[in-house]
């Protein structure tokens, strides 16, 4: 970059101090936060990817077979847990990338955690079972957890004063571009992959995920060290840098742990929760899909399938058979609420149990079979299902000809790849839709923290946030009404994170800014990663017996943003204020 060198890497002194914000900077002020955010940017795609593609992910690395389905309380759990694992990477990296930051600079620390975020999404690709894909996703949260705190300390302290909280805003909006990125991507992928361009599109949104390691090459060609981080020269003051012994023995002990509170509310409420939508969506979409199908006759027509099938269990041994439709593909004849209600399901998996074990699928045998679960924690099914069962079953039983249980077949199998592709499309959509909400929610805090302040901005993020994800979670019920609670939400609960960017370099000198930066976010991330897990356990364990466990789960939780704002009367309002040195 041309001129770069004769510019100054500090705030400038002589800006003007009226007109718009972006007045003030100058080119290399501009490169600093297009470089800055476009770390960010990347960086928050990477995550999004992970979110996008952590379900396809599982389901294919959980799944007991080729073509099989895995146990969908399985995959919700173990979608807690790789979550979990990667917020703890995420923590680990923050802390110690926070640390170089101080040590050995801003601009070398940020080449090196964007190589490692981007190698390590790159090699998620390979991932051949859940704990290898955990393994990859705690190294790309290394590299993750670290750009966040070098990233804003190095805006922070190149901007000028009144410039900076603006210049910090702008670079956690953007984030959202980086989020939609990767549904776009997600969109693309799965278009591809249905179209048999690509063979999986969950391991070739990972691959796309290294493209960022490019972008360290700009910042080692041209990127220099804030003046305010180069200007340390008293041998005892760089004894400090970077020191946890410093952060925690000083003053500034009260400004890290109030912190540390106010990113654990809003982590836990984003990843515990708030990411959680998509999969909540998942449910209302595939509801809104199967209605759809059967309204159209698709559940009767699946029922004279399962009908002549047990008039004809030798067509399992036909050619045509042995790519039979799997039992979860099957529609009742009105919706379930619960796994424990479905009716067509059971019995089409009891008659190729029965099959297997070489024994004539009669309707007695397959009540018998039905009415002693092999799986001793099932609880056997009441009078009532049993009485479901046999209606379902009752019927003509020679019905149906091989070539028309063949027909059913593939008719069932299509609309099965069918409405997985339009899940696929609305969950990325539903991506779209709350980072559309979260980049207007970052520039909001932005400037109504410049009118009334950060504390009283951070008060009015927590309460929306709390409200809006109870909505979603209790009342989000119907297809259209994406189009409005998940932007509101992706408003309120990001929000507090553009909150987080402005905010947490204002609490810190310099020796200790990207360390202390670090501790808030991350630090908390230690704790937040019990979030998923929790929402995991809830969902598969407290709430099982309940229509959505996951509804339920997400109120609960959604009191995590009480936490947030008991911190807020031991917060120091920093508005106006330079930058402690």
């Amino acid at each position: 970059m041309h001129g770069f060198d004769e510019m100054s890497s500090g705030p400038a002194d002589s800006a003007p101090q009226t007109g718009p914000w972006y007045k003030e900077l100058n080119r290399y002020h501009w490169f600093v936060l297009i470089v800055a955010a476009l770390g960010w940017l990347f960086d928050t795609m990477d995550q999004q990817l992970f979110n996008l593609a952590r379900v396809p992910a599982l389901r294919e690395l959980l799944a007991p077979g080729p073509g099989m389905s895995p146990n969908q309380a399985d995959v919700e759990f173990y979608s807690g847990i790789t979550t979990s694992i990667f917020l703890i990477g995420w923590a680990t990296g923050g802390l110690g990338f926070g640390i170089l930051g101080d040590r050995i600079g801003r601009a070398k620390t940020m080449m090196w955690t964007i190589l490692l975020y981007s190698a390590f999404t790159g090699l998620s690709a390979l991932s051949w079972d859940v704990w290898s894909f955990s393994f990859f996703r705690f190294l790309t949260g290394l590299g993750v957890g670290g750009e966040f705190a070098v990233g804003v300390s190095l805006v922070a302290e190149v901007m000028p004063i009144r410039a900076r909280p603006f210049a910090l805003g702008l670079l956690q909006a953007l984030s959202a571009i980086g989020n939609i990125s990767a549904a776009v991507i997600s969109l693309v992928l799965t278009e591809l992959e249905e179209s048999n361009y690509v063979g999986s599109a969950w391991r070739t949104m990972f691959v796309i995920g290294a493209v960022p390691a490019l972008l360290a090459i700009l910042i080692r060609r041209n990127l220099k060290e804030p003046e305010q981080w180069q200007a340390i020269n008293d041998d005892q003051l760089k004894k400090k840098l970077g020191s946890y012994g410093e952060l925690f023995s000083s003053r500034w002990r009260k400004n890290a742990f109030v912190g540390l509170f106010l990113a654990f509310a809003g982590v836990v409420g984003l990843w515990g929760i708030g990411f959680f939508s998509f999969d909540l969506n998942r449910s209302v979409f595939k509801k809104t899909f199967e209605g759809e199908a059967r309204q159209a006759g698709e559940a009767e027509k699946d029922r004279q399938f399962v009908l002549s099938l047990k008039s004809h269990p030798d067509w399992l041994d036909s050619e045509a058979g042995k790519t039979k439709p799997q039992p979860s593909q099957l529609l009742d004849l009105k919706p379930g609420v619960k796994t424990s209600e479905k009716i067509a399901e059971p019995i089409y998996a009891t008659i190729l149990a029965l099959h297997g074990s070489k024994q004539e699928p009669t309707v007695e045998a397959i009540l018998e079979k039905l009415k002693t679960p092999s799986d001793t924690k099932v609880p056997a099914p009441s009078a009532e299902m049993i009485g479901q069962y046999e209606s379902y079953l009752a019927g003509d039983n020679q019905s149906g000809s091989a070539d028309e249980l063949s027909g059913h077949a593939t008719r069932i199998k299509d609309r099965s790849k069918y409405i997985t592709k339009r899940l696929g499309f609305w969950v990325a959509m539903t991506s779209v839709m709350l980072n559309l909400g979260a980049f207007f929610g970052i520039y909001f805090f932005t400037y109504v923290t410049h009118y009334i302040g950060r504390i009283p901005a951070f008060a009015l993020s927590f309460v929306m946030a709390f409200f809006s994800t109870v909505m979603v979670f209790a009342y989000l019920t119907e297809f259209s009404q994406i189009f409005w609670m998940i932007p509101m939400m992706g408003f309120c609960q990001l929000a507090l994170f553009g909150g987080y960017a402005i905010y947490f370099p204002e609490l810190f000198p310099t020796y200790l800014r990207s360390t202390g930066t670090s501790f808030c976010y991350n630090v908390g991330r230690f704790v937040a990663a019990l979030g998923p897990t929790a929402l995991g356990v809830l969902t598969k364990y407290v709430f099982v017996d309940y229509p959505e466990p996951m509804r339920y789960a997400g109120v609960w939780m959604s009191g995590i943003f009480i936490i947030g704002l008991m911190a807020l009367p031991f917060a120091p309002e920093t508005k106006g204020k330079a930058l402690p040195e």
